[in-house]
């Protein structure tokens, strides 16, 4: 069982999906910072201010100026604000590795047509068959005389 276990591992796919992985959560910190630190500030100027991040409800007793004030206070709260921008965090980075996957095609398919497009050497044409017969024949007329 080791040894078919060490066999999975050292399968290509496995590894690709492991460096796949690794990246992949790399580039979602790097994508999360953009959003917090770069989109949403520049959203919350058009929305005059308005940071959804601390829109909630309070579903029990008391009244809190922050969401975070809510939660210390151990009491429940409906985080709508939160949801609306963790569907508005999704659309971007969904949208940022759109485009980062049409870029990586697009490059593909260019590296692909241009491999199509390379000329292919052909290789010296011999001489034909009727060129052939043509040597044997004057050859054969050439011993006859």
């Amino acid at each position: 069982m080791l040894q078919e276990f060490r066999d999975f591992i050292a399968k290509g796919n496995v590894m690709d999906m492991a460096v796949g992985i690794i990246v992949g959560a790399a580039f979602t910190a790097i994508v999360k910072s953009m959003v917090d630190d770069l989109i949403n500030p520049i959203i919350g100027i058009f929305l005059g201010g308005l940071d959804f991040s601390n829109l909630f409800v309070v579903l029990g007793d008391g009244a809190f100026e922050t969401l975070e004030a809510a939660k210390e206070a151990g009491v429940g709260v409906f985080a709508y604000g939160s949801f609306i921008m963790a569907i508005i965090n999704f659309l971007i980075i969904a949208f940022v590795v759109f485009m980062l996957v049409r870029y990586v095609n697009k490059v593909k398919e260019a590296a692909e047509k241009k491999e199509e497009e390379a000329p292919v050497e052909e290789a010296p044409a011999g001489p034909t068959e009727l060129d052939l017969l043509t040597e044997i024949r004057d050859a054969l007329a050439k011993q006859a005389s």
